[in-house]
């Protein structure tokens, strides 16, 4: 069989057909290909298609099809299991490591997260719920911001520890609709410029360190929070991450993470992932989760809306496509950006939409809550 009839009886099992009039259909610019994605797997392929050597009209439905049939694993190289083995012998998620996502993906232009974003600054899944079907982004993202308060059941004067910032919102939300105090850690100093100017005037005191920093402290909270962080902490170190988390929190106390999640345990991510976008990032699976929390918390809650990321994924998308004009000309990004950033957002919404990745809320406890009641 040649490589030729190897991709495409791989794909042909998706129900994606090359050269075909389906929008999710593939459309080959180069012949070479097709022996680039046999010899390069997952890294290959999106390096081809930043490169201009295929096309497909929907991204998203063609990543959809594709990851539903778990397609991928059929490209993976040996090359996969080094960096597997690497991720055993090191870490790939050591403080001198963590600062890399941050310069590569964190500190890009602001404007470009702004765009992309809209006003709330939140570069987390938002939360639709089961009566959203008509909501905007921004609406889904307050409400995101609401669900989390309302699971913290927070009171006014209560001190919050957020172990990874972002753009500052929650921050900024939960003190000033909530009047907690806040300590906020984050590594981005772009991240943190912007979320200081946010928060003005506010109990917020953020913190550019790495969220390691809050263990070497001795204060501790009435809350903890984590929202988008568990992706960059890497399996090696989730047990210190909740040890951190426990040495925090008060007694009576809630600690709540947000984060996406894997059906599966991995040592790595997608290398075409981690990259171009998330270098050092890796999805904790629930084993690994519950693993690390182990005689160390008592879990009160675990809420999975991952479809709502599919969603997020594509308005961000439609905003970002709306937006290149003005990015291209005032930040000087090129069309291969342009290019990679779409296939990273259509290919993160198809993973959610094919239900390989999931949102999680996780709900955690000393064990000394007489009664936590879940809402949604």
């Amino acid at each position: 069989m040649s490589v030729t009839q190897k991709v495409a009886s791989m794909l042909s099992a998706a129900d994606v057909e090359i050269g075909g009039n389906r929008p999710w259909d593939i459309q080959v610019h180069d012949e070479n290909l097709y022996q680039r994605i046999l010899a390069e797997g997952t890294l290959g392929a999106g390096e081809a298609y930043m490169d201009g050597w295929w096309e497909v009209e929907r991204l998203d439905e063609f990543f959809a099809r594709v990851l539903r049939l778990k397609v991928d694993r059929s490209l993976r190289k040996p090359s996969t299991l080094g960096l597997m083995l690497l991720s055993r012998l090191g870490n790939l998620q050591s403080r001198h490591r963590s600062r890399q996502v941050a310069q590569k993906h964190y500190d890009l232009p602001v404007r470009l997260y702004k765009t992309m974003l809209g006003p709330t600054m939140q570069y987390t899944c938002a939360y639709y719920g089961a009566e959203g079907s008509g909501s905007t982004l921004d609406d889904a993202q307050r409400a995101k911001l609401a669900l989390i308060a309302r699971k913290l059941h927070l009171e006014p004067g209560m001190r919050v520890l957020e172990l990874g910032g972002g753009f500052g919102e929650l921050a900024r939300y939960l003190a000033a609709e909530h009047q907690c105090e806040m300590v906020s850690y984050n590594i981005s100093a772009r991240q943190v410029e912007y979320a200081r100017l946010r928060c003005q005037g506010l109990p917020v005191e953020i913190r550019q360190q790495d969220y390691r920093e809050a263990a070497r402290q001795s204060e501790q909270f009435d809350r903890v929070v984590s929202v988008g962080l568990m992706e960059h902490v890497g399996p090696k170190n989730y047990p210190g991450f909740f040890k951190l988390a426990k040495a925090r929190l008060k007694p009576g106390g809630l600690a709540l993470v947000h984060t996406i999640g894997g059906n599966t345990s991995r040592a790595t991510a997608d290398r075409w992932i981690t990259k171009y976008i998330f270098p050092g990032g890796c999805i904790p699976s629930e084993a690994q989760l519950t693993r690390a929390k182990q005689d160390l918390f008592v879990l009160e809650d675990w809420h999975n809306f991952g479809p709502d990321y599919d969603r997020t994924l594509m308005a961000w998308e439609a905003n970002f496509r709306a937006a290149w004009p003005e990015l291209k000309s005032r930040e000087g990004l090129d069309d291969r950006f342009y290019r990679m950033w779409r296939y990273y957002l259509n290919s993160c919404a198809g993973a959610f939409r094919a239900r390989g990745l999931n949102l999680w809320q996780i709900v955690l406890s000393h064990g000394d809550v007489p009664r936590y009641v879940p809402v949604r």
